[in-house]
């Protein structure tokens, strides 16, 4: 490349590539532009009508039966309470705090034998 009127190369050659680069950027948008304008636009279509086989049948209520007299006959024994929840025999838990030991000096020796410091050995990248 030849120096053009006396300036410096460089200046030619960023203002070439800024050239290139706004021709490649209006490339690319009317590449986009043309292909939206081409696009088809997909349409919302009509909701189908109900068929009666999409309708939900009725419950058939004769087939039922009641119990009304078994459920009263077995008492309270069956119902659901409050203290069933939170008075459950055998389910105490206890618990502990956890207890940790001595805080370890980066300086100190590494606590799993191997001789070296604890900055070397297991607390390195901490």
């Amino acid at each position: 490349m030849s120096s053009f009127e006396q300036k410096d190369p460089l200046l030619i050659y960023k203002f070439e590539a800024f050239n290139l680069f706004k021709q490649m950027l209006l490339d690319t948008n009317k590449t986009i532009i043309s292909f939206l304008l081409r696009a088809g636009i997909p349409m919302q279509q009509e909701p189908h009508q109900a068929t009666a086989q999409d309708m939900p049948r009725p419950t058939d209520m004769s087939q039922l039966q009641t119990n009304t007299a078994e459920i009263d006959a077995a008492g309270e024994d069956y119902a659901a309470d409050e203290n069933d929840m939170y008075n459950q025999p055998g389910s105490t838990v206890v618990r502990t705090p956890v207890q940790s030991g001595p805080k370890i000096g980066r300086n100190d020796p590494c606590p799993c034998g191997s001789g070296k410091k604890y900055k070397q050995c297991h607390g390195r990248g901490l």
